[in-house]
């Protein structure tokens, strides 16, 4: 009874919250009102006490069979935002709109600028901006396999309000439009879209000019649910953006894994790519010990190394990492 409410009330008032989605969780808050909804999403926070002036803000969007709060649970982004003072905005997906509840990142009103998804997200953020005084010029995107496509759908469509995103187990922007064409994405099969073809679509996306931003890629190397050459596509579609050459400005091993970086004509890291050799399709964590951040779960895979702190480090977030940057990276506290 209470879907069939829930249904007809949407009906009703497409920008409306019904039923359980009001519903606070137990670690994150509920942000009530954020401002025209028309992607039918959910919106949690979380503030960590004592948030500095003009702090950062991270936008996370959880993977299909998800909820927000059980990817922060397995991720550690609050226990990192308690640490190193910045703000956390958790998008969440309903099912009214996805069964599996993954966002609609391949439906065409769902990945363009101005209109569903993105523009619920984009209402969100600058809610959250305007509510905690958060510094515009530290606004940063990160996501895990629908969440991580969404994640290169608002780099696409939004890059002026991020200085960098993270994609996870995530798709190239503009690979497919339709269910078919993104279960066909997923498996590596892009209708005879190849990456270079692909890469013009960022730009299209929004008529941004530049600056654009930081970009880190997450793969696992054995993902048998969004191919590995995804992850390729997607690092030629913002090479190109940034125009960089292919050959990366440094190679080197990193927890085990090998990472891939290139860097601007200043110097500063841009771009970086992290394949987790024999990991399957998920977040990669480190859970337990002094080191550890998240816990283990459903598509949250303990593989001995935290994407959570590596990305908050590569965005400079992590106050002790953020002078060294361009220095070997050595062990990252929660």
């Amino acid at each position: 009874m209470r879907s069939l409410i829930n249904a007809l009330a949407t009906l009703m008032n497409p920008f409306a919250y019904v039923g359980d989605d009001a519903l606070p969780t137990e670690r994150l808050s509920t942000l009530g009102t954020f401002g025209a909804n028309p992607g039918l999403l959910r919106a949690l926070t979380y503030i960590p006490q004592d948030l500095p002036k003009a702090a950062p803000l991270v936008i996370v969007l959880h993977g299909c069979k998800q909820t927000a709060e059980r990817y922060d649970d397995g991720s550690g982004w609050s226990d990192l935002a308690d640490r190193h003072g910045f703000a956390l905005l958790f998008p969440e997906q309903r099912r009214v709109n996805n069964w599996l509840l993954g966002f609609n990142w391949f439906r065409p009103r769902d990945n363009t600028r101005g209109s569903g998804e993105p523009l619920s997200i984009m209402h969100m953020v600058e809610q959250v901006v305007r509510d905690h005084g958060i510094d515009r010029q530290r606004i940063f995107i990160t996501g895990l396999s629908a969440g991580g496509a969404m994640t290169s759908v608002m780099l696409a469509t939004y890059p002026e309000l991020f200085a960098g995103g993270a994609i996870i187990a995530g798709l190239p922007y503009g690979c497919a439009d339709t269910t078919r064409a993104a279960f066909r994405s997923m498996k590596g099969r892009r209708g005879g879209r190849t990456a270079g073809q692909l890469a013009p679509s960022l730009r299209r996306a929004s008529g941004h000019e530049g600056p654009w931003p930081t970009i880190s890629i997450w793969h696992g190397g054995i993902d048998g649910t969004v191919h590995p050459s995804n992850a390729s596509a997607i690092l030629k579609q913002w090479l190109k953006l940034h125009k960089l050459s292919p050959v990366p400005t440094r190679a080197h091993i990193v927890d085990g894994y090998p990472r891939r970086v290139w860097k601007d004509a200043d110097g500063h890291e841009v771009l970086e790519e992290f394949r987790i050799t024999g990991m399957g399709h998920g977040t990669p964590i480190k859970a337990g010990g002094p080191n550890g951040c998240g816990s283990s779960g459903d598509y949250m895979l303990d593989v001995n190394i935290s994407s959570t702190r590596h990305i908050a480090s590569f965005w400079g977030l992590m106050q002790a990492d953020a002078a060294n940057r361009s220095k070997p990276r050595a062990s990252l506290s929660c």
